[in-house]
């Protein structure tokens, strides 16, 4: 089980009217991730960084038998939710709240938000996918009201199956969200600095057009 222990930068929470959550990946640390931060256009933000207990949110891998990562799994999700209910208690609403994780992070981001569908501000997930042996489609209602998503992978990648990505972004589309899927052959288990320039220009610093 996990316990609450979010690490910050950025603007203060009360101050900013942005927020971003960023979710580090297994064996990381929250501070590792918050490094990112420094790629990204994201200098008006509150940056909030959870800390998973033991380096990972949860045991096994994300195509196991859910029941096989509980009650990690389910704690690691009531971690994002008070995080998310602790940013609208400062004012800030869903179309402001942004979400980023990396590997075993971005996979438990993406579950978040499919299970708590709603106009987010952006969603970006490095090297991920939506969470169970089998995806349960019953699991993710909702509307993302055109919701910026980008997810980034390599084919092939050592522990996210390029199939599971392409499901995962298929259901959040059909759940009204503006999903951008880039795949990297050969990349292998990382962030890529193209993928960094798409979360900018899809996400955090998108370009409008002048007609």
């Amino acid at each position: 089980m996990h316990t609450k222990n979010i690490i910050t930068a950025g603007r203060r929470l009360e101050e900013a009217g942005k927020a971003l959550i960023l979710v580090h990946g297994r064996g990381g640390q929250a501070n590792d991730i918050l490094f990112l931060a420094d790629e990204l256009a994201v200098g008006d933000f509150a940056l909030l960084a959870p800390q998973a207990t033991g380096n990972s949110w949860y045991p096994y891998s994300f195509m196991a038998p859910s029941v096989q990562n509980e009650p990690y799994l389910s704690s690691a999700l009531n971690i994002l939710k008070g995080l998310v209910a602790d940013i609208h208690e400062a004012g800030i609403t869903n179309e402001n709240i942004y979400f980023l994780g990396f590997s075993q992070g971005a996979c438990l981001t993406l579950e978040f938000v499919a299970r708590n569908a709603a106009r987010y501000g952006g969603i970006v997930a490095f090297t991920g996918g939506l969470i169970g042996e089998k995806i349960n489609r019953e699991n993710y209602k909702g509307d993302f009201g055109g919701t910026p998503v980008f997810i980034g992978t390599s084919d092939p990648d050592p522990h996210v199956p390029v199939q599971r990505v392409y499901a995962t972004t298929n259901i959040l589309k059909e759940m009204n969200a503006s999903a951008t899927e880039k795949v990297y052959p050969l990349m292998g288990h990382t962030i890529s600095q193209d993928e960094i320039d798409q979360a900018n220009n899809l996400i955090f610093n998108p370009v409008t057009q002048i007609i």
